[in-house]
């Protein structure tokens, strides 16, 4: 994520406004899939994902006969007994508290009956619908900054460098205070206009990097690193180690 420098501290934003969420995603923030096509999903982190439908739009406005739906986590293992996801009976999924290593592919199998009107014979149909979640390690807040925002780091750069007006101005106003009004065996505080400056970085947090051909409808987005890469710091680049099996590594092992 791109940062301004403000002296020594680092104030982070996010580069960009929201990552483009799928066009399958309706008012209600539940999220379809599609037939042969996995849908990318960026959840924040520690934060819930949007409730996935095992179903396709389409299908969505027939009847389904018969439904019965099974979903498949990361690594090929059942979601059964685990905390963080949730699973109804009509097939819809939710990860609560969203951690790096809950990123990663989610398959749902739609099984459903069709039957013919004349013969009343039936057939068994199975559907397949992919969702790869990433986590972005997203600050407290940042949606609600940006909600109303088309593009969200003129928001941000807006709000950081008024911060810096704001500190410079404080800076300012103390040097006056304390020149003017204050009894002189206080030390003497000097400010020069135009000292105080800013300077723009671009990086993302120990686990995470930025990679445009596998996410581009998020390319500015710091995304977790994904398995056989690792980002030991604050680079922007995941970097190749074969051994690592997991998402979000900060080491190669």
């Amino acid at each position: 994520m791109r940062a301004w420098t403000l002296l020594s501290a680092v104030l982070w934003y996010l580069a960009g406004v929201d990552c483009q969420r799928s066009s399958l995603l309706n008012k209600k923030g539940f999220v379809y899939g599609k037939l042969g096509h996995p849908v990318k999903i960026y959840v924040k982190l520690h934060q819930n994902s949007p409730v996935l439908i095992c179903m396709d739009l389409n299908r969505a406005s027939k009847e389904t006969v018969d439904p019965t739906y099974l979903w498949i986590g990361p690594n090929e293992k059942t979601l059964a007994g685990n905390k963080r996801i949730s699973i109804t009976e009509t097939g819809k999924l939710m990860v609560r508290d969203f951690l790096e290593p809950l990123s990663g592919l989610y398959t749902c199998t739609l099984s459903f009956k069709t039957v013919k009107a004349e013969t009343q014979e039936e057939t068994l149909v199975k559907r397949r619908y992919d969702f790869m979640i990433f986590v972005n390690p997203f600050a407290p807040g940042w949606k609600g900054v940006c909600n109303e925002s088309v593009d969200c780091e003129d928001t941000t750069n807006h709000n950081i460098l008024k911060a810096r007006d704001r500190i410079e101005e404080f800076f300012r106003s103390q040097a006056h205070i304390l020149y003017h009004h204050i009894n002189k065996t206080v030390p003497a505080m000097h400010f020069v206009d135009h000292s105080f400056q800013v300077m723009r970085m671009d990086s993302c947090r120990p686990g995470f990097g930025k990679n445009e051909g596998l996410h581009s409808n998020c390319a500015s987005c710091c995304v977790v690193c994904s398995p056989g890469t690792f980002s030991p710091d604050v680079d922007v680049t995941c970097q190749i180690c074969v051994s690592v099996h997991m998402y979000g590594a900060k080491s190669c092992p």
